[in-house]
């Protein structure tokens, strides 16, 4: 028995260190996310609150949930992953984190949970709570609030919860509370802060995007490659191929639904990869990029199943190359955001009049 109980508090403590040196890893970074919140704060005005949720977990089935993906804007302000968590930010700077508490019998289950005693000094924020705690404090901490800020239907249930609060405090102002005479939506404060991508950001897109790059080259040489050895080949397969690039590279997950679209099937605008053959003289379009610590990338690419172009398939690859290449020479600071876009139509258009697919009589 002794040993039994020996050998549980060693590998729990082992546990908790790794999962400690899990969440510091990137804990220089933390200080990007503490100004972001301050610039939210400065925003909020004069006895402002602001309450960001992070997205809720979705049961799959019974006993699983779909793989967590965090909310993007409460990411954006704490670099936290974990889910059922919540961050105020007030007017005066300060910052709030209400999150799991440590529970080792579910930590061996779901994973390492940071907890609210390490969260201060992990993602610098000024306190932190259980979020079991929530109904009880935010009352609290909404009374005196001239405004309360929070992302507009976005989170379903959160304007009931925060209803529920603010009811709380209304029955408090009898006895001197003051009550928050607005309630504005953040998302006009966070999507001007997300438009401009600083140095951090621009590096991981960068990196995003180089994996995959590399996930598409790896897709079309398996294409190649098999065709010519004469075996069969089907769009999962090579959705296979870029699934096993993204994890490679270190991408948590896929940005959005993979389009592997091989002859016909490339004409359905959202077509996902599916069983149809990948045959020789087909042309196969893929559309897929990986997610990077939050940030997306987005990269489509049609090419010769087996490596060589027909005459007529090489021929418009290239009026589509030159459209791309336009919209790039026009893309540049100061330009309308319509500019790429009217580049690629024209080169495009003119394309199709020089090889016959457009009748110059009809346009």
């Amino acid at each position: 028995m002794w040993a039994r109980q020996s050998a549980w508090r060693s590998s729990k403590a082992q546990f908790e260190f790794q999962g400690q040196n899990s969440s510091m890893k990137n804990a220089p970074t933390y200080a990007l996310y503490a100004e972001r919140r301050a610039r939210v704060a400065a925003q909020l005005g004069k006895d402002g609150i602001a309450i960001i949720p992070t997205a809720l977990e979705r049961p799959r089935n019974r006993d699983s949930d779909f793989l967590y993906r965090h909310d993007s804007y409460f990411y954006y302000l704490t670099g936290f992953t974990e889910p059922n968590a919540t961050l105020l930010i007030q007017s005066d700077g300060s910052s709030t984190l209400f999150c799991q508490p440590k529970d080792m019998e579910r930590e061996i289950w779901d994973g390492y949970r940071l907890g609210p005693e390490a969260a201060p000094q992990v993602l610098g924020v000024s306190a932190a709570h259980s979020v079991a705690d929530m109904d009880a404090l935010l009352p609290k901490m909404l009374e005196n609030q001239h405004t309360v800020w929070y992302p507009f239907a976005i989170h379903p249930g959160l304007e009931g919860r925060i209803d529920g609060w603010l009811h709380k405090v209304r029955a408090r102002v009898r006895y001197g509370a003051l009550f928050p005479e607005q309630q504005r939506d953040l998302c006009s404060v966070l999507d001007e802060m997300r438009l401009i991508k600083d140095a951090h950001e621009i590096g991981i897109m960068k990196r995003a995007a180089q994996i995959s790059a590399q996930a598409h080259i790896r897709a079309m040489q398996l294409s190649a490659r098999t065709l010519r050895a004469g075996q069969d080949l089907r769009e999962y397969h090579l959705d296979a191929e870029l699934l096993h690039e993204f994890r490679r590279g270190g991408s948590q997950y896929p940005a959005y639904g993979s389009i592997v679209a091989a002859g016909a099937n490339a004409c359905v605008l959202h077509y996902r990869a599916d069983v149809a053959p990948v045959k020789n003289g087909d042309l196969v379009l893929i559309d897929a990029g990986c997610e990077l610590d939050g940030y997306a990338s987005d990269i489509t690419r049609t090419f010769p199943a087996n490596g060589k172009f027909s005459a007529a398939q090489k021929t418009l690859y290239e009026i589509v190359l030159a459209s791309q290449e336009a919209a790039a020479a026009v893309t540049r600071p100061g330009a309308r955001f319509t500019d790429p876009h009217d580049a690629a139509v024209k080169v495009l258009s003119q394309g199709m009049l020089d090889v016959g697919l457009l009748d110059k009589n009809k346009v």
